[in-house]
């Protein structure tokens, strides 16, 4: 996983990530936004635009933040809540749209 958002997103999501994402794998959930793993091809271009410094290399997410790297992958891999099926990689966020769920750990917060 090149790359993960954490916590300083919640609540914000200033998207300017995704309009950077040369690769449209940056989706949006109800309150943060999440970086598929299969998708991101580890360029970087989403981590320097991000104003709240949400954006790391999963190797460099800081350890308060260590969860997080978990918790992306979870987001494309497990059922989400209100849905039939686990996202995968539907091959890009224009495709999907918003998806309006978060995973349990960031809807807990």
């Amino acid at each position: 996983m090149p790359y993960v958002i954490a916590a300083p997103c919640i609540d914000v999501m200033d998207k300017s990530c995704v309009e950077e994402c040369p690769v449209d794998c940056i989706y949006e959930g109800d309150r943060k936004l999440y970086i598929n793993p299969k998708e991101c091809i580890d360029c970087g271009a989403c981590e320097p635009v991000c104003p709240v410094e949400a954006i790391s290399q999963d190797r460099r997410v800081a350890d308060e933040h260590a969860e997080f790297v978990e918790d992306n992958h979870r987001f494309f891999a497990e059922l989400l809540p209100g849905r039939d099926t686990p996202l995968g990689v539907p091959g890009g966020s224009r495709k999907t749209g918003r998806i309006g769920v978060d995973t349990p750990m960031v809807a807990g917060r």
